[in-house]
Order: C-alpha cells, then structure tokens, then sequence
C-alpha cells in the first residue's frame, strides 16, 4: 500500500501536467471548492502556450500521465454526471493509442512467459503492428504440422499490472478523501466510479480472458452460417 504523503506527491505531479496542459483553463469557477479559484490561477502561470482545442488539452495530459488515465479519461467519458458535460464530449475524442514499447522488450516479455525465445516459438515475429494503453499487437508466423499459420500475438506493456494498481490506489484516495471533504462528491459516488473503472481494466489485463473469448463466441454461433469466428 502506497502512504499518504506517496498518493499526495502523485496527485501533485498529476496537477503540474494538467496545469502545463492547459487543462485548468476548463475549470467552471462555480464548481470549485471554496478558495480554490486563486490556486488555479496561480497554476495557470505554468500553462504552455498555444496548449490547443479543449479536447487535444486533456487528451495530452491524460497520455503524458500514462494508461491508467487514458483509461480514466475514456471512463469518465461515460459519466457527464460527474465531469459535466462538456468535458464528457472532449473526452470522447480521446485515443486509446500509445506509442509501441521496444520489440526486443517485447520479445524477452514473450520468452518469460512461454519459456522459449521467440526465435524457437514462431517463423516470425514482426514489429507492433498497433500499441494501445495496456499491450501491443505484433504480427507472426506460428508453425503447427509443417505450416506457418499467421497469428496475432498481444503483449502487455512492461509492468503495466503494478502501475495500474498504483495508480487505482491514488484514485481511491482522492475519491475517498473528496468524499469525505465535499457533499458533492458524497452525491457523484467517486469511490464507486473508480471501483467501477478498477473492474474491466483488471480484465483486459488478463489475456487469458481475451484467449477464451472466441472460443466462446464460436460456440455459441456454431449453428449460424452468418458468423465465422477465427480458430484458435
């Protein structure tokens, strides 16, 4: 468990990025706490010039924090009731994209987890083909009785279990500590937010899950003729 002082350094730097970003400027005056108002202005002195359109403010400052604020970011997209809505539409312009982490790292992360290196695994074993907050996709080549299958192998980001959780950690103590502060926040629930944001993103982290589910789907529209689900 991270300490008080860990989450509050965390928020802190979360508060400089949205600041540098522009994002404060979004900030409805008349929904901020009392004596709020002059620490924003104050924040804003930091602000980057030319920091763009509302949407392209948060979208930086979520991806320049890391996935689990993209993944907060597409959440609370869902939830007007929370951020308003104008935010709410900005961030639905918001990617799930990231920049593709090495592929020797990718590689090695393979290797662990299968217990072989890549080269005695696959035919090939490509550059990412896509990069997204949690994994990425490379394309390969699987050998199964003398012929080279074409496969789509996902990795998931380095140490992206361990960070996630550290970061729900730090969104459970703003949400708590907003709670216990704020009759507002008492009303929007920001505890339940995050502990229903903390649920499918665990998920998408097992691939076991994501394995499993063509499987299930081509059970299940085995009778159909209008569905063909790729074999695993």
């Amino acid at each position: 468990m991270l300490s008080s002082l860990t989450h509050l350094f965390r928020l802190a730097r979360a508060g400089f990025v949205f600041a540098r970003e522009g994002v404060l400027a979004l900030a409805d005056p008349a929904m901020l706490p009392p004596g709020a108002l002059p620490l924003v202005k104050i924040a804003r002195l930091i602000e980057r010039r030319g920091a763009g359109s509302n949407a392209v403010r948060l979208a930086k400052a979520l991806t320049r924090l890391g996935p689990s604020y993209v993944k907060l970011g597409q959440f609370l997209a869902t939830r007007p009731d929370v951020v308003g809505a104008q935010i709410s539409r900005d961030l639905e312009t918001l990617q799930d994209k990231m920049p593709p982490f090495e592929q020797k790292t990718a590689e090695r992360i393979v290797a662990d987890a299968l217990g072989k290196p890549v080269q005695e695994l696959f035919a090939s074993f490509g550059t990412p083909v896509a990069a997204a907050s949690i994994a990425q996709v490379h394309r390969a080549e699987y050998v199964k009785n003398g012929e080279a299958i074409p496969v789509a192998v996902k990795v998931l980001r380095p140490g992206i279990e361990a960070r996630f959780k550290r970061d729900l950690e730090t969104f459970f103590f703003a949400a708590r500590n907003a709670e216990a502060r704020e009759p507002e926040a008492r009303r929007l629930r920001l505890v339940a937010t995050v502990e229903t944001l903390a649920r499918p993103g665990s998920m998408e982290m097992d691939l076991r899950l994501e394995g499993a589910a063509p499987l299930e789907l081509s059970e299940k529209t085995k009778n159909d003729s209008n569905f063909r689900v790729p074999q695993g």
